[in-house]
């Protein structure tokens, strides 16, 4: 039987990990796979998460099943995080999942389900997972323009011009910020106008939100989610604890659907646990038994913010770091890079560029241009200035 498939391509991010670890070179830098790192190159465990842990290793008593939504607790405390102010509040359920991914799979087959002809739009570039997972549920995928290469940021005419012709049989996935991979973000009056394309044309909504904190802030970064949750009828939205909470390897996220009423949303989220029966049964508990503990605390509340402003922070720095670096060595051809949020920035390299980055520096990154800037350290924002002149010129 498997004699007939063929080779699987390689993963765009992930097989870079490997050819890094190969390495021997000691000023080697991966700036692929999306994790934040500190000063000294290690992704550590958030103190707030440390103590949590330590808590439910003292406190829970069983490893018995959780049950198909996972923990409850953990569902209601990413609705607190991301809708409570809003008028979707009492009207919006929320599903467990394995990670954003998870949530991602899970809506998608939901639109499969309640309208098998959906048509999903994403933007261009997006998310490396959207188009696979919407496409692996059978549904169509349409890109919007999204990103502008000259200038580097959102060309928010050309976007909003061709979601217009979004309609009723459309689904339109946004970024709630740190748009992945390019760093660039659609503004509040972005937000506002497809809010109103959305209501006039009848699509709906779908917000995929893995770096809440790492933009402006943990409030700011929810914002134009909220604006949409407080004026749309209808919305869905993937949620993660993957970098806010520093739980990568736990597979922690939430799938949100919002409805016009709590019963039409808890319908939804009972046919996505008969999806997920068919699927991964039920998500693994530990990361969402870490987040609920640390979100119904005070005290560890305080300290996971506080953690993750400094994150925030350390990213800020690092963005303006890397572009007076870039002006030290005589160029301004990245001042773009300060303006960006978040994780990412696409650089605008091509993938020749990128492999020369590899091959003479021992600089990782992904072939369309994106660098990791949380993969960064303070005392090599020079060598990386430099490669990067070096190879764009």
């Amino acid at each position: 039987m498997f004699k007939q498939l063929t080779e699987a391509q390689p993963d765009p991010i992930l097989s870079l990990t490997q050819m890094f670890r190969d390495d021997t070179r000691s000023e080697k830098m991966d700036l692929g796979i999306g994790v934040y790192r500190n000063s000294h190159g290690e992704t550590p465990i958030m103190q707030a998460v440390f103590q949590a842990e330590q808590r439910l290793l003292e406190t829970q008593k069983t490893k018995a099943y959780v049950g198909l939504a996972g923990d409850e607790v953990f569902n209601q405390a990413m609705m607190d995080l991301l809708i409570k102010d809003t008028s979707a509040y009492g009207r919006a359920a929320a599903v467990q999942t394995p990670g954003a991914s998870g949530a991602l799979r899970m809506l998608a087959d939901l639109m499969y389900l309640a309208q098998p002809d959906t048509t999903v739009w994403i933007s261009n570039p997006s998310y490396v997972n959207h188009k696979p997972v919407m496409e692996a549920a059978g549904l169509k995928v349409k890109l919007y323009p999204y990103f502008d290469t000259a200038t580097k940021q959102v060309n928010s005419e050309a976007m909003l011009a061709e979601l217009a012709k979004a309609g009723p049989k459309d689904v339109v996935l946004l970024h709630g910020c740190c748009h992945n991979p390019t760093g660039a973000d659609i503004s509040f009056d972005d937000w506002k106008a497809i809010t109103a394309l959305a209501n006039k044309n009848g699509f709906l909504p779908f917000v995929d939100i893995a770096y809440q904190g790492f933009g402006d802030g943990l409030e700011q970064d929810a914002a134009g989610l909220r604006h949409l949750a407080d004026n749309v009828e209808e919305m869905i939205v993937a949620t993660s604890c993957s970098k806010n909470f520093g739980l990568y390897r736990e597979r922690t996220g939430a799938a949100i659907v919002i409805s016009d009423s709590l019963k039409e949303a808890q319908k939804s989220k009972g046919r996505i646990l008969q999806l997920a029966r068919a699927s991964y049964t039920m998500p693994p508990d530990h990361g969402a038994a870490l987040v609920a503990t640390v979100l119904n605390d005070a005290s560890l509340t305080a300290t996971w913010k506080s953690e993750l402003t400094e994150m925030n922070q350390r990213l800020r720095r690092l963005r303006a770091g890397l572009t007076q670096a870039v002006r030290d060595n005589g160029s301004d051809a990245f001042d773009f890079i300060e303006k960006h949020k978040g994780m990412f920035s696409v650089t605008g390299l091509s993938q020749e560029q990128i492999i020369q980055l590899r091959n003479e520096f021992g600089i990782y990154a992904v072939g369309d241009g994106r660098i990791n800037i949380a993969g960064l350290q303070e005392q090599k924002l020079d060598y990386l200035a430099r490669a990067l002149l070096s190879v764009s010129r």
